[in-house]
């Protein structure tokens, strides 16, 4: 397969989209958990 060769402005622009995709994937994963610890906490007197 050949190597594709990137200007700097475009290795910058995959950076800056990787940070973005990382940053958005951290902050689902904290929703989740929130949510998760909300719900068994709430759970805690066996009430449903």
């Amino acid at each position: 397969m050949p190597e594709i060769d990137l200007s700097p402005e475009e290795k910058k622009q995959r950076s800056q989209r990787n940070v973005a995709i990382a940053l958005g994937l951290t902050a689902f994963i904290i929703v989740v958990f929130l949510v998760t610890i909300l719900k068994i906490s709430g759970n805690i007197d066996g009430t449903p």
